[in-house]
């Protein structure tokens, strides 16, 4: 029997009371967000390693000694699976002249050893090895090790906050109780990657979040039918902390969602973990659209599709097939990038102009401004008194 996510007594997303949109309103944002080489340094450091990022599946990394090697926005990470089971991780650099020290992914290493030199690391990132320690100052070797990193696991994925430990706060508090409930109905921890795209894009990495922050683009890009436009004028949005969610009515669900109110079951939820990956869930199968910087001007953008793992195959033909309808949605969105990089350094592109329906776009880039002015993100909320009605 395949499991089907339904609500439950989670809060209701949609229906009576609900607005469509927090009273976060239209705004303009400069393009400089977007093309500024030093602001993107700032980004690197002050946004991305001080956040929670998914970095892979925890069953990529199922046994002890198993290990994956992550890079993005300038740093390398290796995660190592240790033998209680839990995880340790650092950074992949060797301390001695600046190298990986682990190229690529594997299974069962008790220790990494840098092939330049030899210098050789347990899987905490502690040097215990040294060709010709003696000829070495004994005072700079003593308790070296590579940088750590913080490291957890929720919904079947592997977390990391490249900064350290104790700086993003612990995992659960950062994905909040409201998305950790909504997202953690869809039981992501019981499902299999059945297959993960990638693309390297020539644009921010910040074009790519707002890509999957909306839907208004929909109508036009993606060509959707008439209903479904017409439905999706009546999907809810909110924030949460530094993170959002959107409940889109498809495919003539908008009547019995409306007589049930469960969204879960019955529409598409989106879930925007800050900085960058956003859910894409339905009750068949879920997406994960994550940005990985590159450069400035640079992304590796990410497709995975999760699945739940059964030997149905009726449920395994459905699921195939909506995914390769999501891949040719999604290979649109990555051509019009192409659009978008070649006017990046117009000058007559000033700024992007939001409206209110892209109020997930501008919370993002508001708790982007506020950690990169020192904050935490948070706090950042309209009143919920303030909110809209919804619309008939």
């Amino acid at each position: 029997m395949v499991f089907k996510p339904t609500r439950g007594d989670l809060p209701a997303r949609f229906g009576p009371g609900i607005p469509n949109v927090p009273p976060i309103g239209p705004s303009t944002l400069d393009a400089d967000v977007y093309r500024d080489p030093e602001r993107f340094e700032q980004e690197r450091l002050r946004v991305l390693n001080r956040s929670w990022q998914i970095i892979c599946r925890s069953s990529e990394i199922p046994g002890p000694g198993d290990h994956h090697v992550w890079e993005g926005h300038g740093e390398s990470i290796v995660v190592t699976r240790r033998k209680d089971g839990g995880l340790a991780g650092f950074h992949n650099v060797c301390q001695h002249r600046g190298t990986r020290i682990v190229v690529e992914n594997g299974v069962g290493a008790r220790r990494f050893t840098c092939r330049w030199h030899n210098w050789a690391y347990d899987v905490e990132g502690r040097v215990i090895g040294v060709p010709d320690r003696p000829d070495f100052d004994r005072a700079t070797l003593n308790g070296l090790c590579s940088p750590a990193v913080e490291l957890d696991e929720w919904g079947g994925w592997v977390w990391a906050v490249l900064a350290g430990p104790g700086v993003a706060g612990p995992l659960l508090d950062w994905i909040g109780p409201e998305l950790a409930g909504d997202l953690g109905a869809f039981r992501m921890e019981d499902m299999k990657l059945v297959e993960k795209v990638e693309w390297e894009v020539d644009v921010n990495w910040k074009v790519v979040i707002d890509a999957f922050s909306e839907f208004y683009h929909a109508q036009a890009l993606h060509q959707i039918p008439a209903a479904d436009v017409k439905d999706a004028r009546q999907a809810t949005m909110d924030v949460f902390g530094r993170n959002g969610m959107m409940v889109v009515p498809l495919m003539g669900v908008l009547e019995e969602l409306r007589r049930t109110l469960d969204h879960t079951s019955l529409a598409i939820c989106n879930y925007n973990l800050f900085p960058s990956a956003v859910f894409n869930c339905h009750n068949v199968h879920t997406q994960l659209f994550r940005s990985v910087p590159l450069g400035v001007n640079r992304t590796r953008f990410e497709a995975w599709e999760l699945q739940y793992d059964t030997d149905d195959e009726d449920y395994q033909d459905l699921a195939e097939m909506l995914w390769e309808g999501i891949k040719a949605v999604v290979q649109q969105d990555v051509d019009e990038w192409v659009n978008v990089a070649a006017v990046a350094r117009s000058s007559a592109y000033r700024q992007n102009i939001f409206n209110e329906r892209e109020c997930l776009i501008t919370h993002f880039h508001r708790v982007c401004d506020d950690m990169l002015a020192g904050g935490d993100g948070l706090g950042l909320e309209p009143e919920r008194t303030m909110a809209r009605p919804p619309r008939s």
